[in-house]
């Protein structure tokens, strides 16, 4: 394993990447009422993040003890059933879900994600298993869409953006991120006039979906915190059948 960068250093650009995406989730609570307990939620979760943050080391064993100030403000001020779960958190699910033993557990993702991007940022190998991302095998939780994009991105530059270690990378809006399905007839946008800048982007081959926000005109969001704002469009997805690719910081 390599480690290219220092410790320290890493540890503070991952503890600034948490505190931008609390005081996006607590600017955005101010502007949508609809959505300001789930945006208010996520808010104190990126600054429990941002504290585990602060103890980081390449060691495992101190990450699941800097985890603690996650599972600990979820059990305090989460939703009552994920507050209930925290409160029962044993920290061997921790290495369950590292080792691709758990399919989803939104506390341990949660928990780890600090770690998993520290390890990232400093060129460490996740030893993982395979998955979407290239750097630990998670899968997007969210895309984004900027200007610029070449003949088989629909006109926008599509970033898929990685749910444990904030990896970022380019896939052509004309293929799907979980089966590959290239037939822009089985790939269709569904967008509502209420969330102008998001968009599900479903596949009716797997019948799975990412959600997208457009920050082709407005580069201030953070796709991962805004996509608070547009939940109906994820109820409606289920709705239809569709299955999100990876959930995001609601659940769903």
């Amino acid at each position: 394993m390599i480690e290219k960068s220092d410790p320290r250093a890493v540890s503070q650009s991952v503890v600034r990447a948490c505190e931008e995406r609390a005081a996006r989730a607590s600017e955005l609570a101010g502007l949508f009422t609809a959505a300001a307990e789930p945006l208010r939620f996520a808010e104190g979760l990126f600054r429990a993040q941002a504290d585990a943050a602060r103890r980081l080391t390449p060691d495992f064993a101190k990450a699941v003890e800097a985890s603690r100030s996650v599972i600990d403000y979820v059990a305090a001020q989460g939703p009552s059933a994920l507050a209930a779960d925290a409160r029962g958190f044993q920290s061997d699910r921790l290495r369950a879900y590292w080792g691709g033993m758990l399919e989803f557990d939104y506390l341990s993702r949660a928990a780890l994600q600090p770690y998993a991007r520290f390890l990232r940022e400093r060129g460490i190998a996740l030893e993982r298993p395979e998955g979407p991302c290239s750097a630990c095998g998670g899968a997007p939780w969210i895309a984004a869409r900027r200007g610029g994009g070449g003949p088989n991105s629909d006109g926008s530059a599509r970033s898929l953006l990685c749910a444990f270690c904030a990896l970022e990378w380019q896939l052509p809006r004309i293929r799907c991120p979980a089966c590959g399905e290239e037939d822009p007839g089985k790939l269709p946008n569904y967008a509502a006039p209420e969330h102008p800048a998001a968009r599900i982007e479903a596949c009716e081959t797997c019948r799975a979906y990412v959600k997208s926000i457009d920050l082709s005109k407005d580069a201030r969001p953070l796709p991962e915190v805004d996509d608070l704002v547009s939940l109906s469009l994820d109820l409606w997805a289920l709705e239809q059948g569709f299955t999100r690719l990876e959930p995001g910081l609601a659940g769903l």
